[in-house]
């Protein structure tokens, strides 16, 4: 007999509804385990009953070995199923989901112009920071911390940096960074505004121009190409692609809050679908 039955009865999955919604896995002791959803709910518990041990279908089987109990509810879309979702993991944080569990921890980025000073902003705090121009919020820490500090050292080249005390005045925040630069064109902001925000990567393009005339750069091309391509990928994989579920979705609101940022790529999904 299969686990899924042994645990839950053979006759389970006949009372399981064929319509969109989420299900909660519970262990023994009535702790919620891990929150799903599906647009046929019995199609996807099914899955869990069949689940065997192909490395795709670890993650099934393990839920089934640790839990002890399944319950769900239905919603009027699949699309009403992925936000109920999306929510409840926000909301509950369950220990066997990680995918939208810690919004709290996606980064902003941001810029603030003062005299001829031009500061840049690496925050997952936002509220910690309401001089800054803020823009996102973006996904990946990774990807977005990348093209920050990639920024940051090809600036150096063309720009006096401020001394850190001064950088620090603005806010010391957890997951952030404040780097500023004299001599750097303030209209420049504007260039790197539109690129946050990903309606143009001319800013970009403008400082790679401007480093091939640099004796300094040219010397490190290597690390300067890095630098660049680090630029250019947060600039498709995350500015872009926010940019793009904006504008599809009608979405008022930015920058997007964390919490908000999943609910709003997941309406686009389906209105791309």
């Amino acid at each position: 007999m299969r686990l899924f039955d042994q645990k839950f009865g053979a006759d389970f999955l006949a009372g399981v509804p064929t319509q969109p919604g989420v299900y909660r896995l519970y262990d023994e002791a009535g702790a919620l385990l891990y929150v799903g959803k599906a647009g046929d709910l019995r199609r996807r518990l099914g899955q869990y009953r069949t689940a065997g041990r192909k490395k795709r279908e670890r993650k099934r089987r393990a839920l089934v070995k640790a839990a002890a109990s399944i319950t769900w509810e239905v919603c009027e879309s699949a699309l009403t199923a992925t936000l109920t979702e999306i929510r409840l993991i926000q909301t509950l944080r369950p220990p066997r989901n990680v995918t939208s569990a810690f919004p709290f921890l996606y980064p902003f980025l941001g810029i603030h112009v003062e005299n001829c000073e031009t500061y840049f902003c690496l925050t997952t705090s936002p509220a910690a920071f309401p001089a800054f121009d803020l823009h996102g919020s973006f996904r990946s820490r990774e990807v977005t911390a990348e093209a920050f500090f990639s920024l940051m050292r090809l600036l150096h080249f063309v720009g006096h940096p401020v001394p850190r005390h001064r950088c620090r005045r603005f806010a010391v925040a957890p997951h952030s960074s404040v780097l500023g630069f004299r001599r750097v064109p303030t209209e420049t902001a504007d260039g790197w505004r539109r690129l946050l925000r990903g309606e143009s990567r001319a800013a970009l393009e403008a400082l790679a121009l401007e480093l091939i005339e640099h004796d300094g750069a040219r010397a490190r091309a290597a690390e300067i190409r890095e630098d660049l391509l680090a630029i250019d990928r947060f600039f498709q994989d995350e500015a872009r692609a926010l940019a793009r579920a904006i504008a599809a979705t009608g979405y008022s609101g930015y920058p997007v809050a964390q919490r908000e940022r999943d609910l709003l790529f997941a309406t686009y999904r389906e209105a791309s679908a």
